[in-house]
């Protein structure tokens, strides 16, 4: 039979006779601790407790293995992972986009934008569009940001500070963590309401 010798390394759990020692550290089904038995003795006990070798610790010297069953346990550990993906939390980053000379209706409808994604515990990358000889006023862009910032401190606080990049200038806005998500209304016409990305790495 081929040994699997300068292969590469497989991840995969072994059981039963795929796990070829000469002896292992045998914990029970309960837990309990039987101690360092041989590869031979720690196979019988498993068939005749009809139970699964599972090597449990493979690094150790001697490898761990417990006595279970391995069909259950696989079901078990599935269901925990799809429970553990189920109760994620999908960061979404919108986007809102300003003038530096906005005016004071447009700016509260915009407001009202940021103010409503980040009750939904969505991030929101806010944009200053700079054009023209706007561009030699950056000044203007940072108060806006900074007023923004101000009037939603309650909801949410500034995750990445303002920053010149090429023609716009961004902040990143995040929602405190102990803001409850509102449950999401239906779709209303919004501003500038632009998915960017399903990623916390923004």
């Amino acid at each position: 039979m081929a040994t699997d010798l300068g292969g590469p390394i497989s991840t995969e759990t072994r059981i039963n006779d795929r796990i070829r020692v000469p002896e292992v550290r045998l914990v029970g089904p309960n837990g309990e601790q039987v101690g360092i038995v041989r590869i031979e003795d720690a196979l019988r006990l498993a068939q005749e407790a009809d139970l699964d070798l599972v090597e449990v610790a493979p690094q150790a010297r001697p490898p761990v293995c417990k006595l279970m069953d391995f069909g259950k346990f696989k079901y078990e550990s599935a269901q925990k992972a799809r429970e553990s993906r189920r109760n994620q939390v999908l960061t979404v980053i919108k986007e809102q986009k300003l003038r530096p000379k906005i005016d004071s209706h447009d700016y509260e409808t915009k407001k009202r934008n940021v103010v409503r994604f980040l009750e939904h515990g969505n991030k929101v990358k806010v944009t200053i569009m700079f054009r023209g000889r706007e561009q030699s006023r950056p000044e203007l862009g940072f108060r806006l940001l900074q007023r923004l910032a101000d009037d939603v401190q309650e909801l949410g606080f500034v995750e990445s500070s303002a920053k010149q990049d090429g023609r716009n200038m961004i902040m990143v806005l995040a929602p405190h963590k102990n803001v409850k998500p509102k449950p999401k209304a239906t779709p209303a016409s919004a501003d500038s309401e632009e998915p960017s990305a399903s990623s916390t790495e923004e």
